[in-house]
């Protein structure tokens, strides 16, 4: 069938994202051809698109999105035609149609619409692996979160505090502050009115965070470490301002021998059951009214290079998706 998509045919700016019509071929063995619903937009699409993680070109943009099952390719057993599913990391999810490894899918439960379980998927377990995995936060920790009022940031405050983390968040404007309070910070800086490390270290007279969840990188990172206590842990998830540069390791000792990991969603969804559980998790406190996912902005599948402007130019709050 034809069905139009968002191709990338050369690394650069959001201007190389074009909507064009492609042929859909029925899917392969092992595939199931989903009519897709909504596509997330996320930062990792802007680092493919600009080359930041390489991939030959042409391809088709976005990883993360929801829809119904269409057409079931051979070999799959437990997936129906009908069937609503949703996925975090199937290669070509800017598309009006896309044909998905069954294995990268997942069921989307009832009480949990096409458009939410779009925006849920990789911020949720990104969210989930950070605090239930990379680093077990509890009830006898401080968490500083950046971009507090982001897609991840909105959700990573709302499982902290379930766990009854403490929670200090970061962001830029009295709008995003009120949006960290309401899910659940206990301190929000505004990293542009302060020194946001001087802050953390009033905050909690000078012993610092347990851990610093960061994706903003180049412009935080050495904040972040001296935002952490003796052996504190920095997780660098995102470098949405840049990558951070190379620096001597010595510097964790100096710091009270810290820890620094670099971790992605893949390798917390390596299985089949990891990819289950943190979805089942995510999904399904959604549908018992437990996490709130905000969509801050949604854009036509057509304006995809306005959705990526907004995303890089820090317009946004919460999810952004696309809309075939």
């Amino acid at each position: 069938m034809k069905a139009n998509v968002v191709n990338v045919h050369a690394a650069g700016g959001p201007e190389q994202l074009s909507y064009e019509p492609a042929q859909i071929g029925a899917p392969g063995e092992g595939q199931v051809q989903v009519r897709v619903e909504a596509a997330g937009v996320n930062f990792i699409d802007v680092y493919f698109r600009t080359g930041t993680y390489p991939r030959p070109t042409p391809f088709v943009a976005g990883l993360e999105g929801a829809g119904t099952i269409e057409a079931v390719g051979d070999g799959v057993g437990d997936l129906s035609i009908g069937d609503r599913v949703a996925w975090a990391s199937v290669p070509g999810s800017y598309a009006e149609v896309v044909n998905a490894p069954a294995a990268s899918v997942v069921r989307v439960p009832e009480g949990v619409d096409g458009e939410t379980a779009a925006a849920a998927m990789l911020q949720g377990m990104t969210s989930h692996y950070l605090c239930r995995t990379t680093f077990e936060a509890g009830g006898d920790h401080t968490a500083l979160v950046h971009a507090a009022a982001g897609g991840v940031g909105l959700v990573l405050i709302q499982m902290l505090s379930r766990l009854g983390t403490r929670i200090i968040g970061t962001c830029s404007s009295e709008e995003k502050v009120a949006l960290a309070r309401g899910a659940g910070a206990d301190h929000v800086i505004r990293y542009d009115e302060s020194d946001f490390a001087e802050a953390v270290s009033k905050l909690t007279e000078g012993r610092g965070c347990n851990v610093v969840y960061d994706s903003v990188g180049q412009a935080t990172f050495e904040g972040s470490l001296a935002s952490l206590r003796p052996r504190g842990m920095l997780v660098l998830f995102g470098q949405s301002s840049g990558a951070v540069p190379p620096f001597d390791l010595q510097r964790l000792n100096a710091g009270g021998s810290l820890f620094v990991t670099r971790p992605s969603l893949a390798h917390y969804t390596a299985s089949r059951d990891e990819l289950e559980w943190r979805a089942g998790e995510v999904l399904g406190a959604i549908a018992k009214g437990e996490l709130d996912i905000r969509i801050g902005a949604r854009f036509p599948l057509a304006d995809a290079v306005a959705a990526h402007e907004a995303l890089e130019g820090r317009r946004t709050t919460g999810k952004v998706l696309l809309i075939p």
